[in-house]
């Protein structure tokens, strides 16, 4: 089963994409042929930035059948998030508004839960619910916590850990049905399953560049015009994006951001049906090597490319990594994967600890090749059988 590739096999797709060659090259003037501000519009590279930009806003919007108006462009989805919950939340509080209590779940992004939290700070009430063992959120406890008090509802469209896709219209309609806003973080299914704003009754959706094979460094937050959504800024400055995020726009990430969803509205469903056979086909070789191998959260629809499998045998996870250096694969959440307790998302499904270390995140991707998976599959299926006999003998 032994492989020796002349590279990593790179199976972390949830943590980042690579850039595709077509973002890539669409990028490429915007460094080095003109690399103007787009605010500076009183010339005529200025002028050319800002068209390319508004084109690329225009990219953005119909991959979630939004208006290019409603784009607010940001760092990332961390930003977007932020502003999301806390410009809504603290616009309203400005308006005098008794809506108080702002409404997430357990799974949810580390910088969503930690948004959610800190307007406690501010008297606001954060309610943070639980998910099924699939990591589903549940409705009937939504319900019971969304009233008239309730400002927003926050709910993740795929898990970045689990890949479990969430029922947004359900959710939607139960936040509509009490006056309040809702909020998808949106990071993980963008390009990956369909995504329509009016069909989910979104008011505030927020999507990553880097997650959808563009760039790292920039993002955006959808903002409904009607009915308006009014949120209040993170930080002053020069007044861009409708006033809602100032600084300077970077022009070439915006335009390869742009380009990743030009590309993702044609392809993502073509994309989605061949990155689930090379799943399958990783899962069925990786699952005939390693006798009882487990799939987290398997009565769930997830994303065509996710896998979140529990290792038999009490072998911890990081050890299978450790023993297959060429594969590039992770225990969770890049954000979280510094800590030393087992994550959280996994702990919200009911894994014990054992379970919860014993757990490896798989991430395949557009430019996943059937070489990849093979040769993957049989280093993991080594690195386990490695693993697992250093912990018999430790045992002993």
């Amino acid at each position: 089963m032994s492989a020796t590739p002349n590279r990593p096999i790179y199976l972390d797709c949830h943590a980042t994409t690579p850039v595709d060659p077509r973002v890539l090259a669409a990028m490429r003037p915007w460094w080095e042929e003109n690399f103007a501000n787009p605010a500076s519009i009183e010339h005529a590279m200025g002028r050319a930035a800002e068209e390319a930009v508004e084109e690329a806003r225009g990219h953005v919007a119909g991959l979630i059948g939004a208006d290019a108006k409603e784009i607010i462009l940001t760092s990332g989805a961390t930003e977007a998030n932020n502003l999301a919950i806390k410009g809504a939340a603290r616009f309203a509080a400005s308006q005098g508004s008794d809506r108080r209590r702002v409404v997430t779940f357990a799974t949810e992004h580390k910088c969503v839960l930690e948004s959610v939290r800190d307007l406690a700070a501010e008297g606001f009430e954060p309610v943070i619910l639980p998910v099924d063992g699939d990591g589903r959120a549940d409705l009937d406890a939504l319900r019971a916590a969304v009233d008239d008090r309730t400002l927003l509802v926050s709910a993740m469209a795929v898990n970045n850990e689990i890949g479990v896709i969430q029922d947004l219209a359900a959710i939607g309609a139960i936040a509509k049905e009490a006056g309040a806003l809702f909020h998808t973080d949106a990071a993980q299914a963008a390009g990956r399953i369909p995504l329509d704003v009016e069909e989910i009754r979104a008011d505030l959706l927020s999507l990553s560049g880097h997650k959808v094979y563009g760039p790292k460094g920039i993002g955006a937050l959808y903002v409904r015009r009607r009915p308006r959504v009014r949120l209040a800024p993170l930080f002053s400055g020069g007044g861009q994006e409708r006033g809602l995020r100032s600084g300077t726009l970077p022009a070439p990430l915006v335009v390869g951001f742009g380009e990743a969803c030009r590309v993702a509205a044609i392809e993502g469903l073509l994309d989605a049906g061949r990155i689930a056979g090379q799943r399958d086909r990783f899962l069925a070789a990786l699952s005939a090597a390693v006798p009882g191998l487990a799939v987290n959260a398997p009565g769930a629809d997830k994303v065509s490319g996710n896998l979140s499998l529990v290792f038999p045998g009490g072998v911890a996870a990081q050890a299978v990594i450790a023993a297959a250096p060429m594969v590039c694969v992770s225990t969770g959440s890049a954000c979280s994967s510094a800590e030393v307790e087992p994550s959280y998302v996994l702990r919200a499904i009911g894994l014990d600890e054992s379970r919860a270390r014993a757990t490896l995140r798989i991430g395949i991707g557009r430019f996943t090749s059937p070489a990849d998976v093979d040769q993957a599959a049989a280093m993991l299926a080594d690195a386990w059988a490695k693993a697992s006999s250093g912990t018999s003998r430790a045992a002993e």
